[in-house]
């Protein structure tokens, strides 16, 4: 069995696999002031709600867009397990053609769930990621890596306007009956899930026109479910996204 761990800026994705066969899924905040004992506690208690011993973890692999607490789990997970995990970065084998100005700058996450997107639905692809961060990646024909449109993502959007306005509340992320709300909550649940589902659909256009072609368009992350549907683009919604790119590079690196 192999564990795939995805660090986010919010949450922490787990996976674990019996060769490609994705057996559970759990999610933990992101803590940068969690200690590896902390984490390897959450780990272990993860695998075992879910039926699965450390013991039966034959590797691991992570990615990380937070610097500053990959190496804690790192360390969490070899107090779990004696197999050394494998870090996504530099000297791993991805097998994606990276293509933008500097390589180095691309964030893992990047890298592996276009790596799975690519096997999964083909090229040339638009790749959505809806998280702290939403983004929108370029794939061309020829697997190529163009580049990415980075935005602010749902949440970051739905605290700012909390934090910086005085009569503006928290919502549910919620899909109100109408575009046009006739209340507070309802306008800005509107604001939050339509507006993003417009900006994807323009997005997906303007993207479209510069390559010059049609693109397959795929999306993930943890806003993604409930916006994706009311897009106007035929968009394939996939959850795991992540994770199976972890085991794709996995099984590049592993003999």
């Amino acid at each position: 069995m192999v564990l795939a761990i995805d660090i986010g800026n919010t949450q922490i994705v787990l996976g674990c696999f019996e060769n490609r066969t994705l057996l559970f899924t759990e999610q933990l905040s992101t803590s940068k002031n969690s200690t590896d004992l902390e984490y390897a506690a959450f780990l272990k208690s993860a695998a075992e709600f879910n039926g699965i011993s450390f013991e039966n973890i034959d590797g691991t692999i992570i990615s990380s867009v937070v610097p500053q607490i990959t190496d804690t789990i790192r360390k969490a997970v070899e107090r779990l397990s004696p197999v050394k995990p494998l870090i996504v970065g530099p000297g791993i084998k991805t097998g994606l053609k990276i293509r933008i100005d500097n390589p180095a700058q691309l964030g893992s996450d990047l890298v592996v769930s276009s790596v799975a997107s690519i096997k999964e639905y083909g090229v040339p692809q638009i790749s959505i990621y809806m998280g702290t961060a939403t983004t929108f990646s370029l794939i061309d024909k020829d697997k190529n890596y163009v580049g990415t449109s980075i935005g602010a993502g749902m949440g970051i959007e739905a605290e700012a306007l909390s934090r910086s306005t005085a009569q503006l509340p928290n919502v549910a992320f919620e899909t109100p009956k109408q575009v046009i709300g006739t209340n507070t909550v309802d306008s800005i649940k509107s604001g939050l899930i339509y507006q993003n589902a417009a900006l994807i659909d323009g997005m997906i256009d303007r993207i479209e026109e510069e390559y010059g072609s049609k693109c397959v368009i795929t999306a993930t992350g943890r806003y993604a479910s409930i916006v994706i549907p009311l897009c106007r683009h035929k968009i394939h919604y996939d959850k795991d996204l992540l994770l199976k790119g972890l085991i794709e590079v996995y099984y590049k690196n592993v003999k």
